[in-house]
């Protein structure tokens, strides 16, 4: 490690970061009927254990943020690849589905802890100019570990056992920690406003409102739409979520500055995350049972499937990275969902013929075209918002995202246990990916 070569030793440990979390989404969903059987757990509980970590990840990340703009992004990372490290211990070793619930919910605030780090840590290492090729690099390592997920997932639930797709992040964290360390060199504001009390009032609307709209969609299925324990959550979310944004609005260093979704081109780019991140779940949570469940598939076959879809993206990430240098964020942005919608759309058509080999083709699409659905969003974002609220941006962007895909897993695994139609899950979502496409002309890039 030298000088000359810093940035990219750090951008390579971080992109790690990003990695561990798309290998959270991509290695879980392929073990989720083998860990339900093993700890006998529901069909309900056990998306728990996938929903867990989605919702703490997107209660938690916008602390995340405003911890790296207070104390220090390198800081803060540290902590939180700690945190991150010692949950996935204690769900590796987990006796019952209660207890691997908890522990994911733990990882998730481990994950929400350092993810806006090393984005702002990203962000702040190279020039504007060189964003794009950045966080396209970064997407190619984390499509690595995307594509590697599966099949990794699919291997350790069929032939050794489900815990190691759990305790396989304790080596990947100790590396990425120590590259850090060794490499990031803080800047003299990065510690700021350390003694700013932090808006506990605003946290704790966002995380009961949120988990209370969330166990409606989980929950109404099986305790009853009509019910009053979920007619009462959903209004007890409603209600917490509108005081939530009037105490953002009120206070003069809120949790969350909703003054930046005033940015059209911030706001265009994070409602296009909340879709990507709807897509995904959907796709490797239960596009992987569908095979399992419906085909007959083993989990190894169901991995094989999703990581082969993904292998494109390690050719598509960088050539999305440097076309959205040139052409801007729109252009590929419009192209990207255009083509992954319409691929969705044909796999929800195509899985009413029961046939494995006849789905691959849409889903190669739908992995190569995960990309231009994501980097030209990122770049558009952060570039959008001034430099020192780049961790609050990236809070708030991912909050957003990750929400996506608590949404996704709470109201499609209500729809599937409605309905038991997996093609209703898949043609649904591909029409939303499809909509977002008006959002992305109307608002990205149009500052």
């Amino acid at each position: 490690m030298f000088d000359r070569n810093r940035q990219w030793w750090l951008l390579g440990a971080l992109s790690g970061v990003l990695g561990l979390t798309v290998l959270g989404e991509t290695i879980v969903g392929v073990a989720l009927l083998t860990i339900r059987n093993d700890l006998g757990m529901t069909q309900l509980a056990s998306h728990w254990v996938v929903n867990a970590y989605l919702l703490t990840f997107t209660c938690f990340v916008a602390l995340g943020g405003r911890l790296g703009d207070k104390l220090g992004h390198g800081r803060v990372f540290q902590a939180g690849s700690a945190l991150f490290a010692l949950a996935s211990l204690a769900a590796g070793l987990a006796p019952s589905g209660g207890f691997l619930i908890a522990a994911t919910a733990v990882q998730g605030i481990g994950a929400a802890t350092i993810f806006p780090a090393s984005m702002a840590m990203v962000t702040a290492s190279f020039s504007k100019e060189k964003h794009g090729t950045a966080f396209g690099l970064q997407t190619t390592v984390g499509g690595v570990f995307m594509s590697s997920g599966p099949l990794i997932g699919g291997l350790f639930s069929q032939v050794f056992s489900w815990r190691w797709i759990f305790l396989i992040n304790l080596p990947i964290v100790l590396a990425i920690a120590f590259v850090v360390l060794a490499t990031w060199r803080p800047s003299d504001q990065e510690i700021k406003r350390a003694r700013e009390r932090f808006d506990v009032t605003g946290f704790l609307t966002l995380f009961v409102g949120l988990v209370a709209l969330v166990v409606f969609l989980m929950q109404g299925s099986d305790w009853g739409w009509t019910s009053p324990a979920v007619l009462g959550m959903l209004v007890f979310g409603i209600v917490l979520m509108v005081v939530f944004v009037a105490v953002e609005l009120r206070r003069p260093d809120p949790l969350i500055e909703l003054d930046l979704l005033s940015i059209r081109t911030f706001t265009g780019g994070t409602i296009s995350f909340f879709v990507f991140q709807f897509n995904k779940i959907v796709i490797f949570v239960f596009l992987a049972m569908f095979f399992q469940e419906k085909l007959g598939r083993s989990p190894v076959a169901a991995g094989l499937a999703v990581m082969v879809a993904i292998l494109p993206t390690l050719v598509t990430s960088l050539i999305t990275g440097r076309m959205t240098d040139r052409l801007g964020a729109r252009v590929p942005l419009i192209f990207g969902y255009a083509i992954n919608g319409l691929a969705v759309v044909l796999i929800g058509l195509l899985s009413v013929f029961d046939n494995y080999w006849l789905m691959l083709p849409p889903l190669i699409v739908w992995g190569a075209t995960l990309p231009p659905s994501s980097i030209p969003a990122r770049q558009a974002l952060m570039g959008a918002v001034p430099r020192d609220k780049h961790g609050q941006a990236s809070g708030i962007n991912l909050t957003i995202q990750m929400l996506g895909g608590t949404i996704g897993m709470a109201l499609c695994g209500s729809i599937l246990a409605a309905t038991g139609s997996y093609q209703l899950v898949f043609l649904i979502t591909g029409c939303l990916i499809l909509a977002t496409i008006a959002v992305i002309w109307s608002m990205v890039e149009r500052d």
